[in-house]
């Protein structure tokens, strides 16, 4: 059995593809899948979705335009109750030194503090949370 890493209630996360580095993330187990804050979401007719990152904390990212291939499209329950179409993007990304190969929605996280959530499909057979603790990945560096 592969041992799990123990991660703290706050992480930081690095999406490869996206050219995003160092991001804040909040591990939500109540939620099943990853999100990342950005606004302007559309696909259009090649099914690409075309998105523009929100990140007050990174100004090199905040309004960054980005278009990726389309993975699927999912209605989504958000913690708020309401239901929503939400467009997910298959990313890779660096978290605790390790490359992974993840799937996420994307949705506009405006009055939430983090610009990404990582949910139970991410985290399941790979990670134990400690509520006690936070920013855990530093110590890899």
């Amino acid at each position: 059995m592969q041992e799990k890493k123990i991660i703290g209630m706050k992480e930081i996360i690095s999406i490869i593809d996206l050219e995003l580095y160092d991001l804040d993330a909040k591990i939500d187990t109540g939620a099943d899948s990853s999100t990342l804050h950005c606004d302007d979401i559309f696909i259009d007719e090649y099914n690409f979705v075309h998105f523009t990152l929100l990140d007050a904390v990174h100004p090199s990212y905040n309004g960054k335009k980005m278009k990726m291939p389309l993975h699927k499209i999912r209605k989504i329950k958000s913690s708020n109750g309401q239901v929503e179409k939400r467009p997910f993007i298959k990313i890779s990304v660096l978290f605790f030194g390790k490359k992974y190969k993840t799937v996420v929605s994307l949705t506009n996280r405006a009055d939430m503090k983090f610009p990404m959530l990582i949910g139970k499909n991410f985290l399941a057979n790979k990670f134990l949370v400690d509520v006690s603790q936070e920013y855990l990945t530093k110590e890899v560096r």
